[in-house]
């Protein structure tokens, strides 16, 4: 472990990193929210204005609906296509000013697609905000295709279809979402097979909600790349040892799983058991609109909480980009700006 320095820490935003994380409507600004339900008339529960983050609970059944129906809430401001735009520029432009050089959103077009004419249509505005959002930054951006694990596995396949047909456009992966506990992984093999065969990294949610045997099915059935949470992988040492050796990354989000209760403090987040086992690692906010905290927080959380070095977290910060569908030309610069932050003092 690196020597502990008694000078001041180093600046974690100006650490620059990867954000591999972070869903459509979650990362939307909370005043940004409140300003478009005004404008377009949807009515805000006190938990998403007064008591604003919502205080949640997602390891029962009522929790997680409670959890998915304010999140429905919020998705209903986006009404019209500036809204899209809007949402993608201010969140590129928050994840400049967190160090993010290159941020991979998740969308599931199906949410939206009844809006904006369909799901074709969905994905272009998507995709044509990204690009504006990009220029307007110079934050890279990818976008990341998701099924919903409560809807039919065919409408999965018709989503892994869709996305192949964007790949030169930005579209670089494949996910699952939703409550693991409504749809098994293995349910929607179909759809991997036909996202992976296409050259996309698969990207499926697994281990938050449930143990060991969901990242398994992850791994084993749909070829993962990358696990949206998976830290509950610390349970099973011959399962965290196969993630290590297939170099699969985890997507960590601390706040988010003391938010949904997964764990009891950001302490008891395995963040620390699983960089030491050697598990890639990038960390990720999630939904910051319902968990209030944006990408730095994760790695402060790292450092205050489970004592991690400078140097540790600049590794982190080289994990996220390794595990990311990142061009090799931004790969290289941000992995060399990463040694600069270190050289600074």
């Amino acid at each position: 472990m690196e020597a502990r320095s008694t000078s001041a820490p180093r600046d974690l935003a100006a650490l620059p990193k990867a954000h591999l994380h972070l869903h459509f409507t979650g990362s939307m600004r909370h005043s940004t929210l409140v300003e478009l339900a005004a404008e377009h008339g949807v009515h805000l529960p006190d938990a998403l204005v007064e008591d604003w983050p919502p205080r949640l609970q997602a390891t029962d059944e009522r929790g997680w609906f409670r959890f998915q129906r304010l999140y429905d809430i919020a998705r209903s401001v986006l009404k019209t296509p500036d809204d899209m735009r809007r949402l993608i520029r201010e969140t590129a432009e928050d994840e400049a000013a967190e160090g993010s050089g290159w941020l991979e959103i998740q969308v599931d077009p199906s949410g939206y697609a009844a809006r904006f004419g369909g799901l074709t249509p969905t994905v272009e505005l998507v995709l044509d905000a990204v690009r504006q959002a990009e220029d307007a930054t110079g934050v890279g951006i990818g976008v990341v295709i998701a099924a919903n694990r409560t809807r039919h596995p065919l409408d999965a396949k018709t989503l892994a279809r869709l996305a192949l047909r964007y790949t030169d456009r930005g579209v670089v992966g494949f996910g699952l979402s939703n409550d693991e506990r409504r749809g098994r992984a293995y349910d929607f093999e179909g759809a991997f097979r036909i996202a992976r065969r296409g050259g996309l990294l698969s990207a499926p949610h697994g281990g938050e909600l449930l143990g060991p045997q969901s990242i398994r099915e992850c791994l084993e059935t749909l070829g993962a790349d990358r696990i949206g949470h998976g830290v509950r992988a610390v349970e099973d040492p011959r399962l965290l040892e196969k993630i290590v050796e297939r170099e699969v990354t985890l997507e960590v989000c601390p706040a988010s799983n003391v938010g949904l209760g997964v764990a009891r403090s950001a302490a008891d987040v395995p963040v620390r058991q699983l960089f030491e086992a050697g598990a890639r690692m990038a960390l990720g906010a999630d939904d910051p609109l319902l968990f209030g905290s944006r990408l730095v927080r994760q790695y402060e959380l790292a450092r205050s909480d489970h004592g991690f070095t400078d140097g540790e977290l600049a590794e982190l910060a080289r994990q996220s980009i390794h595990g990311s569908a990142a061009p090799e030309t931004v790969r290289k610069r941000l992995l060399g700006d990463i040694d600069n932050w270190l050289k600074r003092h």
